[in-house]
């Protein structure tokens, strides 16, 4: 891994390489996007047996685009005998974590008889994105579809690519079986947020749009928010290490190819105030390298965003962490929560060298839905609310109206909004 020296200019020329690989810089792809999009909400199932011949080489109809129970047990039973444990111990973290971010409905009276309240409603019917093939990921499924269960959602239908053969990825159906998905389609690509978005004769229109996907799905997402509420537009996975010289150099350099692992474009970055301990993971990181199984994918993206930046103090090394709003920030400092106080922008924050990347992932309970590209400054990890309405209750008595009339009128008679007046004044005429 390269070694760089942090400075003001070394900062900026690395948040300009990061933020290359935001889906907001793929306008080439969004014309055929744009394409697939119409077609599917013109021509409904048509357009998507077709894309999913051409995309998935799978013959497609109404009878057969619905997973069947039969196609669950089968896929449940063919997992490895541990593997199905653990997803249910994963699940019940999840839940257990997400059943504390749920809000109750609150109200605010008072003795002049007005009353001030927020409703939370769930959304009627979520739909959730599920890739396909080497991206086949159950934990995602049920870092997606928990939070909705546990939000009160009706209904929660899933869509995932099959393969040639129509069998869909036997992990991902175990694990909506799990978390309790109603219903899943085997449709994948920019055609199934389309279908999600838009509804067809087969799939119905979802109001929440959650998962993550190729550059052709998030750009999909992009596009049709608006027509429905979506979680994000999801960049690449990245991590960074914030370290000093306490901090084990086989830990830091096993977590960063954690996330290098993903795909080229993944983000692994090192900022550390030694060093002595920049050098030995640069080595440890190659060493690694070679023997991982993804090792080409790794080499790729450490050369294209993989970084070490040796900063002269913490503090400097926490200014640019904030700067970088990382998806996945670990501190493998002497004092972690010391440091962990300082920053404004992360994703998920794990503390300390046994809270590796990997617990989140898979196990620990919070989700790993996280924002990418530095929109940790302003989004948040998916949660329970990203699923739940909130609606304005307002309630005032005659005698309550009547001590502020004049102020109302006088204000909205200042916008020059002179309807807006007289529906107060009428009822003190």
């Amino acid at each position: 891994m390269r070694i760089v020296n942090l400075t003001p200019e070394t900062k900026s020329s690395l948040l300009n390489d990061l933020l290359k690989r935001s889906p907001n810089h793929y306008s080439e792809y969004e014309e055929s996007v744009n394409g697939i999009l119409e077609d599917v909400r013109n021509n409904g199932d048509r357009a998507l047996f077709a894309y999913t011949k051409k995309f998935d080489r799978f013959e497609l109809n109404g009878d057969n685009i619905l997973v069947t129970e039969e196609e669950i047990r089968e896929a449940c039973h063919s997992l490895d005998d541990n593997l199905l444990p653990v997803i249910q111990k994963s699940a019940e973290n999840i839940r257990a974590f997400h059943q504390k971010q749920l809000r109750s409905s609150w109200f605010d009276t008072r003795e002049d008889g007005s009353l001030l309240g927020m409703k939370f409603t769930p959304v009627a019917r979520a739909g959730v994105y599920v890739p396909g093939g080497k991206a086949a990921y159950p934990s995602s499924v049920l870092m997606n579809v928990i939070p909705a269960k546990v939000a009160g959602v009706r209904e929660i239908i899933m869509t995932t690519p099959p393969g040639p053969d129509g069998k869909v990825n036997p992990g991902t159906l175990a694990a909506a079986h799990i978390a309790g998905v109603d219903r899943i389609y085997k449709v994948g690509g920019a055609q199934a947020v389309a279908a999600m978005a838009f509804g067809t004769e087969s799939i119905p229109k979802v109001d929440k749009l959650t998962g993550p996907g190729n550059i052709y799905v998030a750009l999909a997402k992009k596009a049709v928010y608006g027509y429905v509420g979506i979680d994000s537009v999801a960049g690449p996975s990245e991590i960074l290490v914030l370290a000093d010289e306490t901090a084990n150099p086989r830990y830091v350099a096993a977590d960063l190819l954690s996330q290098a692992e993903h795909d080229e474009l993944a983000s692994a970055i090192l900022l550390t105030t030694s060093a002595e301990l920049a050098k030995k993971v640069s080595a440890q990181a190659e060493a690694f390298a070679q023997e991982l199984s993804r090792s080409e994918i790794i080499r790729k993206s450490l050369d294209n965003y993989g970084y070490i930046l040796v900063a002269e103090t913490m503090e400097d090394a926490i200014d640019a962490a904030n700067e970088i709003a990382s998806e996945h920030l670990e501190i493998l400092t002497a004092n972690p929560f010391e440091v962990m106080a300082k920053i404004r922008n992360a994703g998920a924050i794990f503390l300390g060298e046994y809270s590796s990347e990997p617990l989140g992932d898979y196990f620990a309970g919070p989700n790993h839905i996280l924002p990418t590209n530095g929109t940790a400054k302003f989004f948040s990890p998916l949660n329970v609310e990203d699923f739940m309405k909130k609606t304005s209750i307002i309630s005032y008595s005659a005698q309550a109206l009547e001590k502020v009339h004049k102020d109302i009128e006088t204000f909205a008679e200042s916008e020059g909004l002179t309807a807006h007046a007289n529906s107060i004044k009428v009822r003190f005429e």
